[in-house]
């Protein structure tokens, strides 16, 4: 599967800085409002030990880490669905990420400008929620409208679309977040911003985080990263966190001519598992070699495993766990 997180927050809070750490290119980190219009795309290798050890084990010709797509946009403004500043139409360059990490100024000091003349993350942060919201809720009234019509024509579907539609609009109003609707039949295609996992990237030391942004952070169900850019990389942690919200694992193939890691949900069965390598493995899949990273290592090889009595046989039920190297036999 393709990881990818949208990157958002109001100007000059770090994001060129953040995209700059984690894609090493040369983005425009100018001091001044606006200075990224279009959106950057950089996609980042996931640090993995494991696959370094594996491809020595292996002397493998080639060595493919799982990556990550960043999408940094333009920074958003108060009154940024009204047009204010660069206006939203930004957001929708990240309406198909995975997940959102929103960066929040913590930092004291007068030399970088703040967007409001002031340093307030807990206001940042409910800028930036008000702004999502109100672009969710333009897709939301819309698909209202649309339910009503075919309602109307007696689409059973769509009369069991109102009611969810009706909540989230409810929640959206209010400024909330609507996780909980995210796979809801009636909300998944429309890739609410609202509905995705959210992230916090507190950019400062911690002495520089107020005792009342962590609370909100954890009263809104969220994870923050406490990191000074300026001096901190900060990506191996970031990545991570996105793995542990959207419960994502690695599980990894090896041999002489390539190792690479690949990523799945946790809990995926190995067929599912299996059509992340290839689409046709999961419809042909008919079993699994699987060993942990750990023995194969300690074993020195799949020969010397497979003497061992290490390697396992597992049909299309086995869920595939983190650090699993497999082999798929399929049709």
């Amino acid at each position: 599967m393709k990881l990818s997180i949208g990157i958002v927050g109001l100007p000059n809070v770090g994001k060129s800085t953040l995209f700059r750490l984690l894609t090493k290119q040369a983005v425009n980190v100018a001091n001044y409002p606006f200075a990224t219009i279009d959106p950057n795309v950089g996609i980042v290798p996931v640090p993995d030990e494991r696959l370094l050890k594996l491809t020595e084990l292996s002397k493998s010709k080639k060595t493919i880490p799982a990556v990550v797509e960043f999408y940094d946009i333009a920074g958003l403004v108060r009154g940024a669905s009204k047009g204010e500043g660069l206006g939203n139409q930004f957001l929708s360059h990240i309406k198909e990420v995975n997940a959102i990490v929103h960066l929040l100024r913590c930092f004291p000091g007068s030399d970088i400008v703040h967007i409001e003349n002031r340093v307030d993350p807990i206001a940042d942060l409910e800028i930036i929620h008000a702004e999502l919201s109100l672009k969710d809720l333009e897709a939301v009234e819309k698909a209202i409208g649309r339910a009503e019509s075919d309602a109307r024509g007696g689409k059973k579907e769509a009369l069991t679309a109102l009611p969810v539609l009706a909540r989230a609009k409810e929640a959206l109003e209010q400024g909330r977040q609507i996780v909980e609707y995210a796979n809801d039949p009636a909300v998944q295609p429309l890739n609410l911003l609202m509905a995705k996992k959210q992230l916090y990237l507190l950019n400062g030391s911690a002495a520089d985080v107020p005792e009342a942004l962590a609370a909100r952070i954890k009263a809104l169900g969220g994870e923050h990263i406490i990191a000074d850019l300026a001096h901190t990389d900060a990506v191996p942690e970031l990545i991570r966190a996105a793995y542990r919200i959207l419960d994502l694992i690695s599980f990894f193939t090896t041999g002489e001519d390539e190792t690479r890691a690949w990523t799945t949900v946790r809990g995926a069965l190995a067929p599912k598992a299996a059509g992340e390598i290839h689409s046709d493995f999961e419809e042909k899949f008919i079993r699994a070699e699987v060993i942990e990273w750990e023995k194969l290592v300690e074993a020195g090889g799949w020969s010397a495993a497979k003497a061992k009595g290490w390697l396992r046989i597992e049909g299309k039920d086995y869920a595939v766990k983190d650090g699993d190297v497999m082999v798929i036999r399929h049709g």
